[in-house]
């Protein structure tokens, strides 16, 4: 798997410290790429505003097919303590569709990690039916 390196908001900073050596997320087999035709999964990393929507929805589609979705964080979940806001969307799966969402604000590095395995976890029952 080939995640999109997009960061949002504070979340971005715990999903960048899964990558540094402590962690290490490279041994999962994530190595995170810059540009959306090369990838098959993007981390929802923060607070997701009206104005970025849109801009998010158009990353998504220039992603290579089957493409997987990680909401991490509470902003990317369900807004937050944001979601009373008019600018902020209720949840990045207001957007497009969502494979596994990690709770948290911010979810450590171990979480994003987990977060991970259960996806790779969706992928190979989905590559094996």
């Amino acid at each position: 798997m080939w995640p999109l390196s997009f960061g949002l908001a504070c979340c971005a900073v715990e999903m960048i410290h899964s990558a540094m050596s402590r962690y290490d997320i490279e041994r999962f087999g994530c190595l995170f790429r810059p540009a959306p035709k090369h990838t098959d999964l993007i981390i929802v990393s923060g607070t997701l505003t009206v104005k970025m929507s849109p801009y998010f929805a158009r990353l998504t589609r220039a992603m290579s097919s089957p493409r997987w979705v990680i909401s991490m964080g509470s902003c990317a979940n369900g807004g937050g303590y944001y979601h009373h806001s008019y600018a902020v969307v209720r949840g990045c799966d207001k957007v497009i569709p969502v494979d596994v969402y990690v709770p948290g604000c911010p979810p450590c590095a171990e979480a994003v990690l987990f977060g991970v395995m259960q996806l790779q976890g969706k992928v190979s029952q989905f590559v094996s039916s």
